[in-house]
């Protein structure tokens, strides 16, 4: 991944002073500019790449500080006078090779256990060892979104990784590994002004589902509820979703709002970055980890109790979407 719309030759300064005690307050603001990418350059002073995401966590550390009795500011710079633009990026890229260092010792460990195999060692448990590359690989791509300059110990490290995931498959299979899931593309035209059936009492996924239909797919969907046990009793017109055996369900690893995606195809971006949000939700299988996702499920949580009826928790739930939706465009 490339670093995110960084404005050439343009840096944010982020400076800041909080009270001495408690300790751990220093350290908050710290661990939130490091996970960010960072660079310190002294003091309480840090340096980011100007883009928008940037932008936006200094505009909110800002407030957050200021809840802690503290003060920060930053401001944008076209230059620093007493240092180059390249030594800056330098700066970057040492940075993360630091970070990176930490998992080239997890990737030198996989490979000296994919070599021993190789040899005729004793054998890793063979779930252990796929665990373990995807592990690496899940690590490096966090550093990755923050190696805003692509480092060469960044683009050297990818190669390495993805070698050894290849050689950890080759040597345990396919076992662990889930196929793709292949799934038939159809028309948008032909799912106008349907009725699209779901189960009772939605939650996450009938409810992004929901909006996503309404949104992109069908604009003049109507909505219905049954109960689990009365599909065989669904109108042969109705399109069921998010219910057992129905049209768009779960398909291996994929929620109900995934598979509308890829079914439809569609394209936009910001919808790709709401299934994360919503598959973290729904499944809770750790593959995005998002952060975003345990305050998103807290809303849904109390917006399910503080609704008259199904109906009501489905508008207002495809609401919170659309305002989600909106936020990231």
């Amino acid at each position: 991944m490339r670093y995110k719309r960084t404005r050439s030759n343009r840096w944010l300064i982020f400076f800041y002073s909080v009270p001495s005690r408690p300790v751990s307050s220093r350290v908050k603001i710290w661990r939130r500019l490091s996970k960010a990418g960072a660079v310190h350059l002294k003091g309480a002073v840090y340096i980011l790449p100007d883009n928008e995401d940037n932008y936006e966590l200094c505009q909110w550390l800002v407030s957050e500080i200021a809840s802690l009795d503290g003060g920060g500011d930053f401001v944008r710079v076209e230059k620093i006078e007493t240092i180059k633009n390249e030594d800056i990026i330098g700066l970057f890229n040492r940075q993360r090779g630091q970070d990176y260092s930490y998992i080239k010792k997890g990737l030198e460990e996989l490979e000296r256990k994919i070599n021993s195999i190789k040899k005729g060692g004793l054998r890793e448990d063979d779930k252990a060892l796929y665990e373990q590359s995807k592990k690496l690989s899940k690590e490096f791509e966090e550093i990755h979104k923050i190696d805003f300059f692509s480092s060469k110990a960044g683009i050297d490290l990818k190669k390495e990784i993805k070698a050894a995931e290849e050689e950890a498959k080759r040597l345990i299979g396919v076992k662990f590994i889930k196929a793709e899931v292949l799934l038939p593309v159809k028309n948008i035209k032909d799912y106008q002004r349907k009725i699209w059936v779901t189960r009772k009492k939605p939650f996450v996924d009938r409810m992004a589902s929901a909006w996503l239909i309404k949104r992109f797919i069908d604009k003049k969907a109507v909505f219905r509820f049954i109960n689990e046990g009365e599909t065989g009793d669904i109108d042969k017109k109705a399109v069921a979703f998010d219910v057992k055996a129905g049209e768009f369900t779960h398909r291996g690893d994929m929620c109900t709002f995934e598979v509308i995606i890829k079914v439809f195809n569609l394209k936009d971006k910001t919808v790709k970055k709401i299934s994360e949000i919503v598959h973290e939700i729904d499944i809770k299988d750790g593959k995005y980890e998002n952060p975003e996702a345990r305050g998103i499920e807290d809303i849904l949580v109390g917006l399910r109790k503080s609704v008259k009826d199904d109906s009501e928790a489905l508008e207002k739930g495809m609401a919170l979407f659309e305002m989600l939706y909106a936020s990231k465009t």
